[in-house]
Order: structure tokens, then sequence, then C-alpha cells
């Protein structure tokens, strides 16, 4: 195959890159030539604490392989901070081609004991701290006229699970900030995509395994590690994709999925209008074949990875 990938001496920001899936994206980059901005604040999977540690690690497995890549610990969670990141992509690459928006934490709890500040917290990460990134790099693009998105989604916001009100609704508000940037920055030759990894990390660690199904769910991700997603990312980040915006893909082990989108799959229509009692008499029936079924991203991936 000769396929050009046209990344050797481009430069990315990969936040969340200190360890798991954001450190296999930034060390798969770094082997095809970019320098990466290595973005991670080092704190625990529920956002506690913080260490420069992960961010140098990852900063010294591609420096040790020849590659370039600097250390940043801002977080994504503020606008100052995010603009920071970008400054320090600046002062010592001189631009910013790619962002990789991976930075994520969870705090996980049924909705109902879901407490207002484990929401804010895993909003401010994922949603607020893409936004933030994505913004601050905007000008950046347009610019320069070029530029590429890759947003970290999930099939717990795509699909839905339990126990992740907060980062289910993170996660599908990724989704759409990244439609939102490929509408409103294709004029300046910016792409954005979505990827939705499947992959055993730190942040998968710590799922549930008490029940003998939850056991069996935790033993099929183990067998998916975090490297596995990283070529898609390095593809979507790459002139072979310079056609593709707007969309979100999915990695798991050796299967590689691309994801419907919202779209209007059935109508129907009362020359008279509509009114309650019309709607549970005449569009319910009509419509109830195609209700989406009430599931988990673990219902709907049910097999054993590939």
């Amino acid at each position: 195959m000769n396929i050009e990938l046209g990344l050797k001496g481009k430069v990315a920001i990969v936040t969340g890159s200190g360890g798991g899936i954001g450190r296999e994206i930034a060390l798969s980059l770094a082997n095809e030539g970019v320098s990466i901005v290595v973005n991670d604040i080092g704190v625990s999977l529920t956002g506690d604490g913080g260490s420069l540690k992960p961010a140098e690690e990852t900063c010294g497995l591609i420096t040790q392989k020849g590659g370039k890549a600097i250390s940043d610990n801002n977080s994504v969670t503020t606008w100052d901070s995010a603009k920071n990141i970008v400054e320090n992509a600046m002062d010592n690459f001189g631009k910013i081609d790619i962002v990789v928006n991976n930075a994520g934490i969870l705090r996980d709890t049924i909705f109902h004991k879901m407490d207002p500040k484990d929401w804010n917290k895993v909003i401010d990460v994922h949603l607020n701290g893409s936004f933030y990134v994505s913004r601050a790099v905007a000008p950046h693009y347009r610019e320069q006229n070029s530029g590429v998105y890759v947003h970290m989604t999930s099939t717990s916001g795509l699909i839905g699970n339990f126990g992740q009100a907060n980062y289910s609704a993170a996660k599908l508000g990724i989704a759409a900030l990244s439609k939102s940037i490929a509408l409103d920055m294709q004029r300046y030759n910016v792409r954005s995509n979505c990827i939705a990894p499947f992959a055993w990390s730190r942040m998968t660690n710590s799922i549930p395994a008490n029940t003998e199904s939850e056991k069996e769910r935790v033993e099929r991700i183990k067998k998916m590690t975090p490297e596995t997603n990283a070529p898609l990312a390095v593809f979507l980040s790459s002139n072979a994709a310079k056609d593709v915006t707007g969309q979100i893909f999915s990695a798991r082990l050796n299967e590689l999925f691309i994801f419907s989108q919202n779209r209007p799959i059935k109508s129907v229509h009362s020359s008279e209008g509509w009114d309650a009692k019309k709607i549970a008499d005449r569009a319910l029936p009509a419509f109830k074949s195609a209700l989406t079924l009430n599931e988990r991203s673990g219902d709907v991936f049910s097999w054993d990875p590939i």
C-alpha cells in the first residue's frame, strides 16, 4: 500500500496523555514524526491530587526513540489554562496541526444518588475541556487554513450505561461539539471527528465486577488494550483522512465501526393537527416498531471482542 499519511513535521496536542489511551495515541503519532505536547495534570481517576510524573514519563518514551515532545501540566477545565496549553505548543513548536481531546475522569454513581459536584466535575473535564482546548486552537487553524480535531466520545453516551449520567451526558455532548466544529470550521479546511474507544485502562479499571455477568464483562474488556485505539486516531489525524469530517468511529480490539447519527426514521401526518389523544391513538402505534430499545452499551456490543 502506497498511502502517504503526511504526518512528519506536524505538531499535536494530546490531552490526558500521561497514560492509557492518550499515551498510546501520543506515542503512535510521535512514531510518525509528529511533535507532541503531552498534556496531563497527573490526577487520580476521580480527578484528585496531581503530579508531573505521568506527562514526563510519556515525554521520555518519545524522546528515547528520537522523537520530539514537551510536557504540559495545565488543566483543560478553565479557559485560561486551556489557552496556556496552546501557548506552550506555539512557544515550543511554532504551530499546531492536531488536537486530540482525550483528558477524562470518572465519578460514577446511580442517578438519584449523584452529587451535583460529581456532575460538574465530569462535565468540566470532558465536555468543557474539549471545548476550551478546541476553541483556544481555532484561531491558529483559521489563520493557517488547516487543522484536525480528534475527540473521545463513548458508547456510554452514544448508547447508554448504568450509573454514568454525568459521563454519558458529557460524551454525547462531545459528539455534538465535534459535529458543530466540523460544520463551522470546514470553510477553513479543518476536520473534526470522534472516536468511541474500547480499552481496559485506568478509567475502566473502576468498573464493578461483583456479579458473574459483571465479571464476564470485565474479562472481555481486559482483552482490549489501549494501543488498539491509536491507529484510528493516527489515521484521522493524517492526510489519508482529508475527506473525513463530522464522523464517529470506534475501535474494539480488531474491529472498526462507524456510527449512525440521529436522523428521522419514521413519520406520520394528520391534516387536522395533533392532540395528546390522537398521538396515543394513531401516532404511537405507527411509531411502535421504530422505538429505540432501552439498552446499555454492553447489550449492543454483546459479543466477545474479535
